[in-house]
C-alpha cells in the first residue's frame, strides 16, 4: 500500500489510471445534497445535464447525479484518468474486461466510459476535456482512497496492473487505489466491487453525523494499511467508506 499522500489540489489531466472523478447516482439528489453537505461540508452547483457538482472550499471533488433509470444501482464510481478512452477501453475488453457504457462526450468536459473488469466490478473511464477531475483530493471531505474488493486478487492485480502500471508502480507514482479479498470485509454473496473512501478528521465523529443523517453502519470501524476505515450508506443506499489516516 502507499504511504499516506499529502494534501493536494490539481490542474491540468490526471496521469492515466488514476482515480481522477468520482460520482454518485442517487433517485434523490436534492437528499443526497442535504445528507453530503452536512457530512462532509460540501456546497453545490449546477452542472451540464442532471449533474451537480459538488465543491470542497471551492474546489471540485465530486458530482451527484439524478438516476434515469430506477433499475440502475445507487452507487459510487470511481472513475481512472486516460488520454484516450477509447483506447483504454479496447485494452480492457482484450485483457478479459467488458465495456458497459461506450466512450461519449460529455457537455466539452470530457469523455466518459463505464468498463468492469474480469469479476465484474464496474469503474469509469474519464478523458479529460474542460473538466480534469479533482480540485481537491487526500483531505477531509474528499476523496482519498478508492479499495478494489475482490474475489481473487493475483488476477485483479494482472488485470489492473496491465492496464495502469505506471500509476501503480512508476517512478513517483502514489497510488491510490488497493485490492483487497471480499471476504476480508464482506459477506460471501457481496459482488466484487470498487468502494470509494472519503477522508475524515474524526471517525467516530462522522460515523455519528452518517446516523443523525438517515444513514447507517454497513462495517464497523476498522484497521488497514493505509488507515481506519468504516463502511457507510447515505440515507437512499449509496455505500461508502469512511477514512482517518
Amino acid at each position: 500500500m502507499a504511504e499516506n499522500p499529502p494534501s493536494s489540489s490539481h490542474d491540468g489531466p490526471f496521469p492515466e489510471g488514476v482515480p481522477c472523478w468520482i460520482d454518485a447516482q442517487l433517485p434523490d439528489v436534492e437528499a443526497g445534497k442535504r445528507f453530503y453537505g452536512e457530512l462532509f461540508g460540501w456546497s453545490f452547483e449546477e452542472a451540464p445535464g442532471s449533474s451537480v457538482w459538488a465543491h470542497l472550499r471551492g474546489e471540485p471533488v465530486a458530482a451527484l447525479n439524478r438516476k434515469v433509470d430506477g433499475r440502475m444501482p445507487t452507487v459510487w464510481t470511481v472513475y481512472f484518468a486516460t488520454p484516450d478512452a477509447t483506447a483504454l477501453a479496447r485494452r480492457i475488453m482484450a485483457a478479459g474486461g467488458q465495456v458497459v457504457a461506450l466512450p461519449e462526450p460529455v457537455d466539452g468536459l470530457g469523455t466518459a466510459a463505464l468498463a468492469a473488469d474480469p469479476e465484474g466490478a464496474v469503474f469509469g473511464l474519464w478523458q479529460a476535456g474542460a473538466h480534469a477531475g479533482f480540485g481537491k483530493r487526500h483531505e477531509p471531505g474528499s476523496f482519498t482512497w478508492a479499495e478494489l474488493y475482490t474475489r481473487d486478487t493475483a488476477s485483479a492485480n494482472t488485470f489492473y496492473t496491465g492496464l495502469f502500471h505506471d500509476a501503480l508502480f512508476g517512478p513517483g507514482a502514489v497510488p491510490d487505489f488497493g485490492r483487497a479479498p471480499l471476504e476480508d470485509v464482506f459477506p460471501a454473496e457481496m459482488p466484487p466491487h470498487f468502494l470509494v473512501h472519503f477522508g475524515v478528521r474524526d471517525g467516530a465523529a462522522a460515523l455519528g453525523a452518517v446516523a443523525r443523517l438517515g444513514g447507517r453502519v454497513q462495517v464497523p470501524a476498522f484497521d488497514t494499511s493505509y488507515g481506519r476505515v468504516a463502511v457507510v450508506s447515505d440515507d437512499q443506499g449509496a455505500s461508502f467508506a469512511l477514512l482517518q489516516r
